[in-house]
């Protein structure tokens, strides 16, 4: 029986998929037109299984010698001595494996010790001696960096450049989570760079391949359901697009956690998948942390990366979205700012970003302070959200100090540990849904407990407009929740006023509606 794939390529006798070919259109025409290229996406997001399709489909028209090339074993590797021998030793592999004429003849005499042109050398004597053009897809290409990836460039670029006189590659395409403008970035060895003979000048046109539409995501579940007749509920599908957004990777890892774990023995009936059951695979995967997520939620420990994820938790600003910084995170598959809306990219990212950032602070006030328990919250069967502030307010005006300085998130850290502190309170139960995104001037909370719903606005102080603001912002995010009731904290950052300024509740009543002013 196939299964839902979560590790590698897909192939279509072992794993449920979706056609590589449907995410990304016009790639035959640039090869058709001798063009190189770059496709970029976020990890698993597909880009192997489309590129070993691609290579078939390609050698199944018998126009070209298409060869799949990853450049994994590269990987570390900066000299151009070390990395064009390990590049022509990865192209040697691929080749062994395809069903191209003399592939023993590649390389077959190459000098290393000419490391700064034995590339272009052996892939033109190799190109001599076939009868159709080769193409090379090289995958993880973003694997080479510094010197390396300058040296591996610049071959290209000179094998390009004389195709009219001397045979080279007919079509390379570059494949990885990079973009054209990193791999620029990348090829930067102290001071040396690209120059005007840039190989980027040969670079057509950069690809990415698109997630999963919510037809698709039909599509592949229809899958299971006809060789195992289990269902997937309408609202269970839109369920996963709308926590997923698409993304690959988390669709298939969502559905089978649902369909591996559920399903019972042949004999019994085959239940239906529930959008409870969806929610609770995918809080079972958030709290697991696949290697997909870990690899994802490294990345937050770089600078760069707290450049653009920061003011996003904080409902900031990110004043430069031209930036190489910009692109990189963004190519991450960490954010995304489709329709003007600059976020997380879907909100099972955005969930396991704050709660990747806030596990120590977790951690932590659970070890120094207790855990609090909810019961010690509970007031008729509803959370005392107003004794849980005043909880939080008598902590942050005894710890902030220290605690600030833990975060390498400095300006974000007011909101991440009033997120630590409401997380372990609920760990036991319940759930904080997370609206995160840029140019917005706070973040929305709301706490969700035995079917109630307890809306927070976070915000910083900048004066007596951020009252207002933050009032007029919570009533419309209570309105969202459909809650009578909300909160707006307020956290004042200024060191010279007084915490018994800062420390405060108040209550304010509108359209019929209470929000409680949490000052902090």
């Amino acid at each position: 029986m196939r299964y839902f794939n979560i590790a590698g390529p897909c192939n279509k006798t072992e794993h449920y998929m979706i056609e590589a070919s449907s995410r990304l259109s016009g790639v035959e025409t640039l090869i058709d037109m001798k063009q190189y290229f770059v496709i970029h996406a976020a990890r698993q997001s597909g880009k192997t299984t489309y590129l070993r399709d691609l290579a078939g489909r390609l050698n199944a028209s018998d126009k070209y010698y298409a060869l799949y090339c990853s450049l994994e074993s590269s990987r570390g590797i900066t000299s151009p001595e070390k990395v064009i021998p390990a590049v022509i030793r990865a192209i040697k592999l691929a080749l062994k494996y395809s069903n191209f004429p003399l592939t023993d003849k590649f390389a077959e005499k190459a000098d290393y010790n000419d490391y700064n042109i034995v590339l272009r050398e052996s892939l033109t004597d190799y190109c001599i001696l076939l009868d159709k053009p080769l193409v090379i897809l090289f995958d993880e290409a973003d694997c080479l960096s510094e010197g390396g990836l300058l040296s591996f460039l610049r071959q290209l670029r000179d094998g390009y450049v004389s195709r009219s006189d001397i045979p080279f590659v007919h079509s390379i395409a570059l494949v990885g989570m990079r973009s054209v403008r990193d791999y620029k970035a990348r090829s930067r060895d102290g001071g040396d760079t690209l120059g005007s003979a840039s190989p980027f000048n040969i670079v057509a046109k950069s690809l990415t391949l698109r997630d999963f539409t919510i037809d698709e995501i039909r599509g592949l579940y229809r899958q299971h359901t006809d060789e195992t007749g289990q269902i997937f509920e309408e609202n269970a599908i839109k369920l996963v697009y709308s926590q997923t957004r698409g993304q690959p990777w988390l669709v298939n890892a969502v559905a089978r956690e649902v369909t591996m774990e559920e399903t019972p023995p042949a004999d019994r009936p085959k239940p239906i998948i529930t959008a409870q059951l969806i929610e609770d695979g995918i809080q079972a995967i958030i709290l697991r942390r696949d290697t997909h997520i870990d690899s994802l939620l490294e990345r937050l420990r770089e600078r760069r990366v707290r450049k653009i994820i920061e003011p996003i938790i904080m409902g900031g600003y990110v004043e430069d979205r031209l930036s190489d910084d910009f692109q990189y995170v963004k190519d991450l598959g960490l954010i995304s700012d489709e329709n003007e809306r600059l976020g997380p990219a879907n909100p099972i990212y955005a969930e396991v970003i704050t709660r990747a950032l806030t596990y120590t602070a977790q951690r932590t006030l659970t070890e120094d302070n207790g855990a609090r328990q909810l019961p010690q919250y509970m007031r008729d069967g509803r959370i005392d959200m107003d004794y849980l502030m005043r909880d939080f307010q008598q902590f942050w005006r005894e710890n902030s100090d220290i605690w600030l300085k833990r975060f390498d998130y400095d300006e974000a850290a007011p909101h991440l540990i009033l997120m630590a502190f409401l997380q372990r309170v609920i760990n036991g139960g319940g759930q904080i849904i997370r609206e995160m995104a840029a140019g917005r001037g706070r973040l929305d909370l709301c706490v969700v407990y035995e079917g109630q719903k307890y809306p927070i606005e976070l915000k910083l102080w900048r004066g007596e407009k951020s009252r207002a603001l933050g009032i007029e912002q919570t009533l419309r995010y209570m309105d969202v929740c459909g809650a009578a009731e909300g909160w707006l904290a307020i956290f004042d950052r200024d060191p010279g006023a007084s915490w018994d300024e800062k420390i405060y509740l108040a209550k304010e009543t509108a359209q019929g509606k209470t929000v409680t002013i949490v000052g902090l």
